[in-house]
C-alpha cells in the first residue's frame, strides 16, 4: 500500500494505492463518512464487474447506489439534474458524501455533481480504470461536455480520499487499458524522463499488466500530478502542461462526436501531433521526436481516422479551454521530461503537424465500432 499525500491551497488529502483496498474501503472511508450516507455514482461497467468487492469493503457504511450509464454522449447537464434529483428524492442533505466510482468519466460527473449539490458536499473518488488512476481522479477538476467541446462546464472540487485498487484493472478490456497507458507516457514526457524511460523499455511487461510495474507507473504519475497541483491548482500556469496532447485530442474527439476513440487514445493523437509541431518551430530535435512517437506508438493502434480533416480539427481548437482570450495555447515538448506552453503557434505549422499524425503509424487502417452510444 502506498499513499501519495496532495495538497491544495485549501485542502489535503491522500491518494491511498491499495491492491485488495476495495475490500478494505470501510477502513479508508470510515475516518471521513462516520455515520454520514455515502451515495455511490457508478458507471455501468464499473457496477457490473466491481460492485460486490466495493460493497462488501464498505461493510455497515449507509451507502446508496445511483446508476449512470456511462459514456461521453451521457456526460452532459441533463445527467447531473437527473443525479441530483435522484440524490434529493433519497434523502441527500448537505452532510451527504458523493463516492464516484468507475472511470474517468464517473469521476467528472460524479465529481460535478459533488461539487453543486446544495452548493457542494463531499467527494471520494474510487476510479477503476487506468485512466482515471493515473489521471482524472487525481487534481480536483470535475465537469461535462457541451455539444462544442469537453468539459466546458464544470468545476474545482477536491475530494476528501482518492482509494485505488489496480486489482480492478484486471477486468479492464485491452483497449481501455492501453488508453489509460497513453496518459502513463504523457506524465513522463512533460515531467519525469525515467518514468519515460521506464515506458519505453519495459512496454511488453506493462502492456501484460505485471503487477509490480503497474502499481509503480500507478504512483509515479500521481506523484507527479500531485506536485504540479500542489504548485497549481487551478491552472493558472504550471498546471497546464497536464494539457500536453489534448489540445488536439479534444478537438478529434468533438470532430468524431465522441463515438470513435477513447479519451486516451485521442491525447494520444495530440502528443504526436503536438511533437510534430514541436519539431517543426525547431523547439525539440528530430531524435527526441522519433523516440517519443516510437514510445507512444508502443502502446497504439488507436482506430482508424479515415474522413477527418486536419483543417477541420485545427477549426475546432478555438472553442477548447486551452483558447484564452482568442489565442490557442499549446503545451509543446522541448525535450523528453521536459515541455513548454507556446501562445498562437503559426496556423500553417499546426494544420500540418495534425495533418501528419494523422497518418502516423499508430493509427490503424479499419475503421473501428463506435465506443459509445451518445
Amino acid at each position: 500500500m502506498q499513499r501519495v499525500p496532495v495538497e491544495t491551497t485549501d485542502s489535503s488529502y491522500d491518494v491511498v494505492i491499495d491492491s485488495g483496498g476495495l475490500e478494505r474501503a470501510a477502513e479508508y472511508i470510515r475516518p471521513i463518512v462516520s455515520d454520514r450516507r455515502l451515495f455511490i455514482i457508478a458507471d455501468e461497467g464499473a457496477w457490473r464487474h466491481q460492485h460486490a468487492r466495493l460493497l462488501k469493503g464498505l461493510g455497515s457504511l449507509h451507502s446508496t447506489h445511483l446508476s449512470y450509464p456511462g459514456g461521453e454522449g451521457r456526460k452532459r447537464l441533463d445527467e447531473v439534474e437527473r443525479l441530483c434529483d435522484r440524490m434529493f428524492a433519497a434523502g441527500a442533505d448537505r452532510s451527504a458524501c458523493v463516492l464516484a466510482f468507475g472511470g474517468g468519466i464517473a469521476g467528472d460527473v460524479g465529481g460535478f455533481v459533488a461539487a453543486v449539490y446544495m452548493r457542494g458536499v463531499d467527494l471520494i473518488q474510487v476510479p477503476t480504470t487506468l485512466l482515471a488512476q493515473v489521471d482524472a481522479a487525481v487534481g480536483g477538476k470535475t465537469g461535462v461536455n457541451l455539444t462544442e467541446g469537453k468539459n466546458l462546464v464544470g468545476a474545482f472540487h477536491q475530494p476528501r480520499l482518492v482509494l485505488m485498487d489496480p486489482l480492478t484493472l484486471s477486468t479492464l478490456p485491452d483497449r481501455e487499458y492501453r488508453a489509460g497507458l497513453f496518459e502513463v507516457v504523457k506524465h513522463g514526457i512533460i515531467r519525469s524522463r525515467s518514468l519515460f524511460d521506464l515506458m519505453t523499455n519495459a512496454s511488453e511487461r506493462i502492456l501484460a499488466r505485471d503487477p509490480v510495474l503497474l502499481e509503480k507507473i500507478i504512483a509515479e504519475s500521481v506523484a507527479i500530478k500531485a506536485e504540479v497541483v500542489r504548485r497549481d491548482e487551478k491552472e493558472g500556469g504550471l498546471r497546464r502542461i497536464l494539457n500536453f496532447g489534448h489540445t488536439l485530442g479534444h478537438a478529434l474527439e468533438a470532430q468524431t462526436g465522441y463515438r470513435r476513440l477513447l479519451h486516451g487514445e485521442a491525447v494520444g493523437y495530440g502528443m504526436i501531433a503536438a511533437a510534430y509541431l514541436a519539431e517543426s518551430l525547431d523547439m525539440l530535435s528530430g531524435e527526441e521526436c522519433e523516440s517519443l512517437e516510437r514510445t507512444v506508438s508502443a502502446y497504439g493502434p488507436i482506430p482508424a481516422l479515415d474522413g477527418v480533416s486536419a483543417h477541420n480539427l485545427v477549426a475546432r481548437i478555438g472553442g477548447d479551454k486551452k483558447t484564452i482570450g482568442g489565442r490557442v495555447h499549446f503545451v509543446l515538448p522541448t525535450a523528453i521530461g521536459k515541455v513548454e506552453v507556446v501562445r498562437d503557434p503559426n496556423r500553417n505549422l499546426v494544420t500540418e503537424a495534425a495533418r501528419k499524425a494523422l497518418s502516423a503509424a499508430f493509427v490503424s487502417t479499419p475503421s473501428p465500432q463506435p465506443v459509445a452510444s451518445p
